[in-house]
C-alpha cells in the first residue's frame, strides 16, 4: 500500500519500547508522523531517527507526534529508544 502526504493512515496497534500498546486511534483527527526503518539499532534506524530526533522541538510545538515503526525489534533493551511503535 503506497501513501502519499495527507493521506489518512490506515488503522494500526503495535507496542512500544515498553510494551504499552500504541494505536493509530491514540491521534483522532490530529496530525502525527509516521516513519518505517528495517531494524532498531542499525545504521539506516539511527541515521532516520537522528533526523526526527534532531528536530522534535519542532514537532513538539507543533503538536505532533513522531511514531517509528520496525518490523524487525531488536529484544532487549534499546540505548537509542527506538522500536516497533516508538513514539517521540
Amino acid at each position: 500500500m503506497e501513501l502519499k502526504p495527507g493521506d489518512v493512515a490506515p488503522a494500526f496497534t503495535l507496542p512500544d519500547t515498553d510494551g504499552t500498546m500504541v494505536s493509530s486511534t491514540d491521534f483522532p483527527g490530529k496530525p502525527f508522523v509516521v516513519y518505517f526503518y528495517p531494524k532498531d539499532d542499525t545504521p539506516g534506524c539511527t541515521t532516520e531517527a537522528c533526523q526526527f530526533t534532531d528536530n522534535i522541538s519542532q514537532f513538539e510545538f507543533l503538536g505532533v507526534p513522531v511514531l517509528g515503526i520496525s518490523t524487525r525489534r531488536r529484544t532487549g533493551p534499546s540505548p537509542t529508544n527506538t522500536g516497533c511503535a516508538s513514539v517521540c
